[in-house]
Parts: C-alpha cells; sequence; structure tokens
C-alpha cells in the first residue's frame, strides 16, 4: 500500500494503521511528499513540475556550496590584506551611523534638539543677567559696604604685620612676638 494510494477517510476505522511490512522500511522523502495530483494536472505535467522542482533544488544547494566557497575566499582575501574583522565591523557601524544622520527622523530630533539648546541658552543668560544684577545691587548696599569694610579692616592688619617682616599672625592673647612651634615632623 503506497502513500499515494492510501485511505485518508477520517471516518475510516483503519485511519493512522501501517500494514506490519511497512514499519521497518525507512520513509523516502520525496514519496512521502507526494500527493495526489493536483485538480487540473495530467501526470506528465505533475512529472515535469516535479522534476523542475528538483532541479531548482539542486540548483540551490550548488548556490549555497559556491556562496559558501566564495565566503571562505573573501575571508582568505581580507586575512592576507591584514583587513580584520574588528575593521569590518568598524566599517560596518561607520555606515550605519552615516545612514542614522541621513534619516529624517535623525534631521528632526537634532532639529528640536538644537532649538531648546538655543531657548535654554537664552534662559540661562537671562538668569545670569538677573543674577549679575541682583549681586551688582547687593554690593552696593550699606550692609555689604559695612561687611567689605571689616574684611579689609582685618586684611590690612594681617597683611601689615607681614609687610613688617614678622610671619606670626597678631595673638589674641598678646604673648610673646616668638613664633608657634610647628610640632609636625612632615
Amino acid at each position: 500500500m503506497d502513500s499515494a494510494g492510501q485511505d485518508i477517510n477520517l471516518n475510516s476505522p483503519n485511519k493512522g494503521l501501517l500494514s506490519d511490512s511497512m514499519t521497518d522500511v525507512p520513509v523516502d522523502t520525496g514519496v512521502a511528499a507526494r500527493t495526489p495530483a493536483v485538480e487540473g494536472l495530467t501526470e506528465a505535467e505533475e512529472e515535469e513540475l516535479r522534476a523542475e522542482l528538483t532541479k531548482v533544488e539542486e540548483e540551490i544547494v550548488t548556490l549555497r556550496q559556491v556562496l559558501a566557497a566564495k565566503e571562505r575566499h573573501c575571508g582568505e582575501l581580507k586575512r592576507r590584506l591584514g583587513l580584520s574583522t574588528l575593521g569590518g565591523l568598524k566599517q560596518n557601524l561607520s555606515r550605519s551611523w552615516h545612514d542614522m544622520q541621513v534619516s529624517n527622523a535623525y534631521k528632526k530630533t537634532q532639529e528640536t534638539l538644537s532649538q531648546a539648546g538655543q531657548k535654554t541658552s537664552a534662559a540661562l543668560s537671562t538668569v545670569g543677567s538677573a543674577i549679575s544684577r541682583k549681586l551688582g545691587d547687593m554690593r552696593n548696599s550699606a550692609t555689604f559696604k559695612s561687611f567689605e569694610d571689616r574684611v579689609g579692616t582685618i586684611k590690612s592688619k594681617v597683611v601689615g604685620d607681614r609687610e613688617n617682616g614678622s610671619d606670626s599672625l597678631p595673638s589674641s592673647a598678646g604673648s610673646s612676638d616668638k613664633p608657634l612651634s610647628d610640632p609636625a615632623p612632615f
């Protein structure tokens, strides 16, 4: 009983059963793949199509073998030229980066970010001007002038003593004029 002549009636009590003589026989994929002729095709047309299919499948196998040989040859040429896989990867990344940069999405994003940067720069410039103006106003205030005078007085006392040849700070307890000793060994 060949697979083309098998009973495919789903209501048949013998469905799915193989005869004992066929259980140890390997299945030929060419025979197993055959189905009854499509309506409208004669046996001659079916055989012609099957022959063409076999020929195309053989060509595909041949082309895969040729492609594999070409890829090996390409790899050998690259190796002999000193071109590494890393160099190829670098070139691919560079090409991809360039392709991305010329894409519409990238251009629109770049334009939007550029505009946002310009607006942020203008806002920060305005804030900086306002802070400068406030600091200038504060510097002209009476409180700041009083503070500035006090710092100036302290500075003149410290710098004035150093200009007179003394490297020590004035003592608040009024002790001797000898400099403080440095107990640190370094």
